[in-house]
């Protein structure tokens, strides 16, 4: 497939996207919008998954994972974010627990970044017991993992209220106490990294979502509001961003409802460049239908 503007694919419904490059390749995966042009209702069952090693030209690969490849999960295949460590790739996904209320992360693995993904735990990584004080079914969305650079690993998630926990060496559970970030107007839509001296947590901002960031000079914080990054996407009132560098360059993938036939529920995943200040901030995205050509 070859990408000729925004939105990047017009075949299928995208969302909620991450980004892995590994072996000289953008490695993108997507949630799977696949409400009924009638349905205001989320439904998504699997996600997707594309590589490119130019951004132009886009590979589409075998559905590496759906939310019935949990077999403790209810269904829902919400937002995610792979990673790689140890000659192995990490899945994070918010999916609906069978028997606990709520929302929870699970963990897939596999030795390639296409997948198939299986499993890792053969339960889920964190649900609504973990966070009890909070009364909130959505708590558990939309999980980010950075590698730091020591190589600890850290998930951050949430929804309304912004959440971070160390990983154990393994990946496979949390290691320490669950804490809490105070950030204006978060939302949802988590998604971290770090660049030079500084780490950067962008996310969705108020209702409908913005995007808007913060800075910090440590994984613990303080974590330092910066403003807003990008306006609202057209015709969605969710977003999810993800940020890489590749080839010596930065790019912002985002979500909005432009395709025919789109919306809030029939999302689609786009991509822009990203531009940084001379002190580290980042410059005001400018959203175009466009793209990279």
């Amino acid at each position: 497939m070859i990408n000729t503007g925004n939105p990047l694919f017009n075949h299928k419904f995208t969302a909620d996207p991450t980004v892995l490059v590994y072996d000289q390749k953008v490695y993108l995966y997507t949630g799977h919008d696949e409400a009924p042009p009638e349905s205001q209702n989320y439904i998504m069952r699997n996600w997707l998954c594309f590589s490119s090693a130019d951004l132009i030209n886009w590979e589409e690969h075998p559905i590496p994972l759906q939310a019935k490849d949990f077999s403790w999960a209810s269904g829902d295949a919400f937002a995610s974010c792979v990673v790689f460590n140890k000659q192995h790739f990490y899945w994070f996904a918010a999916v609906s627990h069978r028997d606990i209320p709520g929302k929870a992360i699970a963990l897939g693995i596999s030795e390639t970044p296409t997948g198939p993904f299986r499993d890792a735990i053969g339960s889920a990584l964190i649900t609504g017991n973990d966070i009890p004080f909070d009364k909130n079914p959505m708590a558990n969305l939309d999980p980010s993992v950075i590698m730091d650079t020591d190589g600890q690993a850290y998930i951050f998630w949430g929804n309304q209220q912004c959440y971070f926990a160390q990983l154990s060496n393994d990946m496979l559970s949390l290691q320490g106490k669950i804490n809490t970030i105070e950030l204006p107007g978060f939302s949802e839509g988590a998604h971290v990294f770090k660049r030079n001296n500084w780490y950067y947590l962008t996310y969705g901002y108020g209702s409908p979502e913005k995007v808007a960031y913060a800075m910090s000079p440590s994984i613990h914080g303080p974590w330092i509001f910066k403003g807003i990054l990008n306006e609202l996407a057209g015709n969605c009132e969710t977003n999810r961003p993800a940020i890489v560098e590749f080839k010596g360059k930065h790019y912002f993938f985002y979500h909005n409802g432009a395709l025919k036939g789109g919306g809030s529920h029939r999302r689609s995943v786009c991509v822009d460049y990203l531009y940084y200040n001379p002190d580290g901030t980042i410059k005001r995205v400018l959203m175009t239908s466009e793209g990279l050509r």
